[in-house]
């Protein structure tokens, strides 16, 4: 896996596929590995390139609080330092939000902006729910069972639970075998999220944007969907049957959409 130094800090990232950059940003307490099921896809028309944030995978692990702007700057220095000048950006949950910045700060770096089960502004139930995770790292012996044990049942629909068991089964040994992130990283992660407000960047955003919710999200819902956009020209769906992580739970339904429009915005 390669890494690359910059800023005093080691970098982690995977690099998959051929044709135009596509820059994957990973969610809360995720490494690279959580696009799993999108390379397979993706990977057919573009070369993508996952990173492990500071905080988490095989990066380092400053000391924080972590910021969703500060994020921003750091991946725009990692891409200088692998040498991409500007890359297609997707994120997911952390990574929409730290995505939203990295265009706002860095409009030269992004061709276009792919934001999934985003927020513009962390609200009053938003940071209800992650102050629970941060509660819940107090007590838990690793960020993993925090992951699989508090924060999955805000990302997945009760049917997949009762209906798949095994994959549930699957996606917490897939968790469990990720590199272990640190509670302080994980609640420096957490310190992020409660921060985030990119309400005035919104109208500086101008690429194509695609938008994604599940409809049956509580955590990210469609109440930030009018706010978001505000981005001149930005495209929403809504996939109705999914809630949080519908990249994991439906990957084909996931995966069609948004190589739909990833694809017409290669140049």
């Amino acid at each position: 896996m390669p890494q690359v130094n910059f800023d005093g800090l080691t970098i982690n990232y995977d690099v998959q596929g051929d044709g135009e950059p596509l820059l994957l940003i990973p969610y809360t307490s995720a490494d690279h590995a959580c696009y799993a099921f999108q390379l397979p896809a993706y990977t057919e028309h573009f070369s993508c390139i996952a990173i492990d944030l500071p905080g988490s995978g095989e990066s380092d692990k400053p000391v924080g609080p972590y910021s969703t702007d500060g994020y921003a700057d750091q991946v725009a220095a990692f891409m200088g330092a692998i040498g991409i000048e500007s890359a297609h950006v997707a994120g997911v949950s952390l990574g929409a939000a730290i995505g939203l910045h990295l265009a706002a700060r860095h409009p030269q770096r992004v061709r276009s902006l792919s934001l999934h089960s985003g927020w513009h502004a962390t609200d009053s139930y938003l940071r209800s729910v992650v102050e629970q995770w941060r509660m819940m790292a107090s007590v838990l012996p690793t960020v993993a069972d925090v992951v699989t044990q508090g924060i999955f049942p805000w990302c997945f629909t009760p049917e997949m639970y009762s209906d798949r068991p095994e994959f549930v089964d699957a996606l917490v040994d897939f968790v469990r075998g990720r590199p272990a992130q640190p509670v302080d990283a994980f609640l420096a992660q957490i310190d992020a999220v409660v921060a985030h407000d990119a309400s005035a960047a919104l109208r500086g955003i101008d690429v194509p944007t695609l938008i994604t919710f599940g409809a049956r999200d509580l955590v990210c819902s469609t109440r930030f969907a009018g706010p978001l956009n505000a981005i001149v020209g930005s495209e929403l769906v809504v996939f109705e049957h999914l809630s949080h992580a519908g990249l994991h739970e439906d990957p084909e339904t996931f995966n069609r959409a948004t190589l739909d429009f990833l694809l017409r915005q290669r140049s």
